[in-house]
């Protein structure tokens, strides 16, 4: 059978991936997501430099909550730099992802999460942080 092409079952062709690993569509979703996380950090540390310069920011897929909580998922929250270790603003990526239809909205979303959790370790408004900043109606 040298030189002969395989074929899957139905004669369709050889299978394989339809676009090369680098291309935006064959990221998965927490790659997407980690890259819109990435781009705000970048875009908000262009004005915050020097505020931002000791502050850790992060991605994880899911808060981890107390058995007996209840209420809202919190989509981001900041933790307090201890022990010689920097301030660390998370994302959570799965709760946000079900906020958000769309990468478009999702990066909006992402924004003013970011934006609020910034300002309220600043001490600022989010407005002040910045004026794109689209307060919640909940």
């Amino acid at each position: 059978m040298a030189g002969t092409r395989r074929r899957d079952r139905h004669g369709r062709g050889l299978r394989g991936p339809l676009t090369p690993p680098q291309a935006p569509a064959s990221l998965t979703r927490a790659e997407r997501f980690d890259g819109i996380v990435r781009d705000e950090v970048r875009r908000l540390e262009q004005h915050w430099g020097r505020e931002l310069a000791q502050v850790e920011f992060a991605v994880e897929d899911v808060p981890d909550l107390p058995a007996d909580f209840d209420g809202p998922v919190p989509l981001g929250q900041t933790a307090p730099g201890i022990a010689g270790r920097p301030v660390r603003i998370v994302i959570f990526r799965r709760p946000t992802e079900a906020r958000g239809s769309g990468d478009a909205e999702l990066s909006l979303l992402v924004r003013d999460l970011l934006v609020k959790e910034i300002a309220d370790l600043l001490g600022l408004s989010p407005e002040s942080v910045d004026p794109s900043y689209d307060s919640p109606d909940d």
